[in-house]
């Protein structure tokens, strides 16, 4: 049976201790029923003027009121009534408040959920409610579903408890979240509740880059966030750190794995943490907090510190200087001059914490092919220009676009991959590659050289590969690199002491220059940082397997290309 939304009185009882409880079906049950404040009132009144109660209902004429109305919506317990928890869940649309104030008085603001979300959590003191009774889903479509005005939940909150809090529990400040699997998530922040009714704006819908089951996801290798702090990456590969509050690594996985990945941390069946915090309960950097005067040592990354206005934050980010990122758990952000303490550490605030943004989820969107990350998330991972992150300082960073040349349809023999200047031909107007991409900034004669210096390095040189350098002997020397810094590579030990290398010699980048010894053996390929067109050739040569020469023209753009040798008999 659906659950009945008017107060039934079987379902209700007064004990001669002035105690209300409701006694009917509980959640989920047969036939549980709720009571709006109002009905609820109109009952108890309705009973006081009674001339003798009956059954379990200890009240009529000879017995003080137990409730006061305000309004329809706000009602005060009086004469020493109480109501139970059990009670306390099955009413909706009115704020309670019983006991005495700065004595043992309690207070339950109404909530009421706009939207089409059938679970949502309630984020109070930093921490989700764990007694989320509303989720239970009575009527078959809702707590206190109502399709018509499009209300999902109905139900009461305390936000006041003098005797376990002292007071107000957080400032009565609530935060509503959504985080289904598959769905969109959405928060919904309430800044400090008010008697009566409150709202939570929760809405969902499918979301198309979120398809996946948990199992399936939870199976995934390959992806963790390796810092849980302040850490540099180099997203753009200009060589210099840009800075983040993590550094997550999808390892073989697309990026829109990576973003489910993070989604099953974060969903409200997770029991992962993050940041030391539940990571259900995380959100990501809700304030950027300068600091100065610091003592005692170094601040604690994924660890909590106490402003002196009384609020407290989990710092997610510090760059051990002077600016803390945090998510703040209670309270609101402090002040200019207010202390940060974290144990024995302390440090004062420095001018008026900037407040962040927040995405739901915690890494941002995803389209599907990218990842648009949210503020100071950071990957890792080679990405591509599709992507884009915001690091801590609140730029945009877009990531380099890694370009993949493959040479197909091979065989045994040899191919190479060398540049060209785009005008140069043989007698039957083959393109010849060019020896002086670049020249040598110095001379090489040790045995054992473990760096070559160049007069520039062309755009698009792979970030490791080979070099071709004609030695004084006129022969030329395939060199395999590492890396390469402003126009130094970095080789292997290499010996020129046999066969010098002097300043002014040609050489020129490798992109390809491999021979195929196996069957199976049919590609060779090459990554680069697109940074601008590259003209090069490319030359197959199967002499033994009676192959003609294949040679082509080959352009290192901005997008990855598949170049398949054609194998014309020479027999």
């Amino acid at each position: 049976m659906a659950a009945t939304y008017d107060l039934v009185p079987a379902d209700w009882s007064i004990s001669a201790g002035r105690v209300i409880d409701y006694i009917g079906d509980a959640h989920g049950g047969a036939n549980p029923s709720y009571a709006s404040g109002i009905q609820f009132h109109r009952w108890a009144q309705d009973l006081s003027d009674d001339a003798s109660y009956t059954g379990d209902d200890i009240l009529d004429r000879t017995k003080p009121v137990p409730s006061k109305r305000s309004t329809d919506y706000i009602l005060t317990l009086k004469n020493g009534y109480t109501l139970t928890d059990a009670a306390i869940e099955h009413l909706y649309d009115v704020s309670i408040t019983q006991g005495t104030a700065g004595v043992d008085q309690k207070i339950w603001d109404a909530i009421t959920v706009y939207g089409n979300c059938s679970v949502i959590h309630v984020l109070q003191a930093g921490a989700k409610i764990s007694n989320d009774f509303w989720n239970n889903d009575p009527a078959g479509g809702g707590f206190g579903l109502n399709s018509a005005t499009g209300i999902s939940h109905r139900f009461l909150v305390k936000v006041h408890d003098f005797v376990a809090n002292g007071g107000d529990i957080d400032g009565r400040r609530l935060i509503g979240t959504t985080r289904a699997w598959n769905k969109t998530w959405k928060e919904f922040s309430i800044s400090g509740t008010e008697r009566g009714k409150n709202t939570l704006a929760l809405d969902e819908k499918a979301d198309l880059n979120n398809t996946s089951s948990t199992g399936t996801i939870g199976a995934l290798v390959g992806i963790s966030n390796e810092n849980e702090g302040y850490i540099g990456i180099d997203a753009n590969g200009d060589a210099v750190d840009e800075y983040y509050y993590s550094s997550w690594t999808k390892g073989a996985n697309s990026v829109n794995q990576l973003y489910e990945y993070v989604k099953l941390q974060g969903y409200d069946g997770s029991a992962a943490t993050l940041y030391g915090l539940d990571a259900s309960d995380f959100r990501g950097i809700t304030h950027e907090v300068a600091y100065g005067t610091l003592a005692g040592g170094a601040f604690t990354e994924a660890a909590a510190v106490t402003f002196g206005n009384g609020a407290t934050a989990q710092i997610l980010a510090d760059n051990g200087v002077d600016t803390l990122w945090v998510q703040l758990l209670t309270g609101v952000a402090p002040a200019n001059t207010d202390t940060i303490t974290q144990g024995g550490v302390t440090a004062a605030v420095v001018g008026a914490p900037v407040s962040k943004s927040l995405e739901a989820p915690f890494i941002g969107t995803s389209t599907g092919a990218a990842i648009i990350a949210a503020f100071g998330f950071g990957v890792s991972s080679t990405l591509t220009t599709s992507d884009k992150l915001t690091d801590l300082s609140g730029a945009t960073v877009s990531p380099p676009n890694v370009v993949t040349v493959t040479a197909g349809n091979l065989y045994k023999g040899s191919v190479t991959l060398y540049p060209w200047d785009g005008v140069t031909t043989n007698s039957e107007g083959d393109p010849l590659f060019t020896e002086d991409q670049m020249t040598l900034a110095a001379s090489y004669s040790g045995a054992a050289v473990t760096s070559v210096e160049v007069n520039a390095i062309p755009n698009n040189t792979p970030e490791s590969g080979s070099i071709r350098v004609v030695l004084d002997s006129g022969a030329t020397e395939l060199i395999s690199y590492s890396s390469y810094t402003g126009t130094a590579f970095t080789i292997t030990s290499t010996d020129f002491s046999g066969d010098n290398a002097t300043t002014g010699n040609n050489a020129w980048i490798a992109y390809l220059d491999t021979t195929l010894n196996s069957e199976t053996s049919t590609s060779a390929a090459f990554n680069y940082t697109y940074n601008g067109d590259v003209t090069a050739v490319l030359e197959v040569r199967d002499g033994p397997n009676l192959v003609q020469p294949f040679i082509q023209p080959v352009t290192l753009g901005s997008t990855s290309q598949t170049v398949n040798a054609i194998r014309n008999s020479d027999a």
